[in-house]
């Protein structure tokens, strides 16, 4: 299970050295464990490059299909067998609208549901929160942009209305990798108008200063309180996204918890 393990760790990472890092342990260890595994299987899982990383054959795509399968089941069957249930990290990362307005009503229901889950959560833009799944500091993602990479699964998750709020200069605008920041932008092109901007990375702070009377801004239709706001329609119907590693076997419970929550 030991070789399986870090095998699965160098295909996510493509780099013998990042997985030895998160498995406390020396590089020529884990080289040792893949060519041990290599040597059993009767073929070449990995393409040494010298360089650090490393490239992967056909029969490494299928033998990490199957390792998934093999360490999810093999943490089932510590949990039943050992005296009691295992807790488990599982950290979220979450764009700045979905942190702030939909995560405070999923996570009292996650955690009821997974109670020997301690869940940890992050706020980030949502490249951010993409780069961090893709280094595996974090588990689970939801992000405000289509974003796309080699081993990330992508589900459309749940619209999300953006409005225009307040009037007069100067425009509110999110920093340049912000999902709604992009859609300001494009609004903005779209009018052909060069106002003056202030850019403001806080979704909250924006929504305060509109409610001061101050500039004005797009924003998510669930933010606007009682503030007057312009519906932008469908052009500016924006879907949140859920992200995870591909083949991440240990989120899959979780993640079909959300599904099943954005229904309800």
């Amino acid at each position: 299970m030991n070789n399986l393990a870090t095998f699965k760790l160098v295909y996510e990472t493509r780099s013998f050295s990042k997985a030895a890092g998160m498995l406390f342990i020396a590089q020529p260890t884990v080289s040792a464990q893949i060519k041990q595994l290599e040597a059993q299987l009767h073929t070449t899982l990995f393409i040494r490059n010298g360089r650090g990383a490393v490239g992967l054959t056909p029969a490494a795509d299928t033998l990490y299909e199957k390792a998934c399968e093999i360490l999810a089941t093999w943490d089932d069957v510590q949990v039943h067998l050992s005296n009691g249930p295992a807790h488990q990290q599982l950290r979220l990362f979450a764009s700045h609208s979905f942190a702030m307005y939909l995560l405070p009503q999923l996570l009292p229901e996650l955690n009821r549901q997974f109670p020997h889950i301690a869940f940890g959560v992050n706020v980030a833009n949502s490249q951010a929160v993409q780069t961090a799944v893709l280094n595996h500091d974090a588990d689970l993602g939801f992000i405000e942009k289509p974003l796309a990479a080699r081993g990330i699964e992508r589900i459309e998750y749940l619209a999300d209305q953006l409005v225009k709020v307040g009037q007069g200069e100067p425009w509110l605008v999110r920093e340049s990798d912000s999902g709604v920041g992009y859609y300001t932008r494009r609004y903005l092109a779209e009018q052909n108008s060069s106002p003056k901007t202030m850019t403001v990375a806080s979704n909250a702070v924006i929504v305060e200063l509109l409610k001061a009377g101050f500039g004005q801004s797009i924003i998510s239709k669930r933010a606007v309180g009682e503030l007057p706001y312009e519906d932008l329609g469908e052009d500016f119907l924006r879907h949140f996204y859920l992200i995870s590693r591909v083949g991440d076997a240990g989120v899959q419970k979780v993640l079909k918890s959300l599904e099943t929550l954005v229904r309800s």
